[in-house]
């Protein structure tokens, strides 16, 4: 009884030995399907199990420009347009850092 495992290990190496290309493709799918959920949980815990790092995360605001003349209705704000609405600002209680 406790050689089984043992014998069970020796006949999956030899099955291997004997199928070489099965045995790579069960390897890789194996290992991609491992890559593909740790990569899938990381983006998930990242962005949705884990907190963001703010005291008042519902009080965060995005600054963003829209062009209608290029049918952009949502682009980055540049660096120049951001520095003036800053010295301009009035609606918030501190001025908009710089996050760069």
């Amino acid at each position: 009884m406790k050689d089984a495992p043992l014998k069970d290990l020796q006949y999956a190496l030899r099955m291997m030995r004997r199928t070489p290309v099965f045995t790579a493709a069960v390897i890789l799918t194996v290992t991609l399907t491992v890559a593909a959920n740790t990569t899938i949980f990381s983006a998930v815990n990242a962005v949705l199990i884990r907190p963001l790092p703010f005291s008042d995360p519902a009080r965060l605001v995005q600054v963003a420009e829209k062009n209608d003349k290029l049918n952009l209705p949502n682009f980055g704000a540049s660096v120049l347009n951001f520095l003036s609405w800053r010295e301009q600002s009035r609606s918030f209680e501190a001025p908009i850092p710089l996050l760069w």
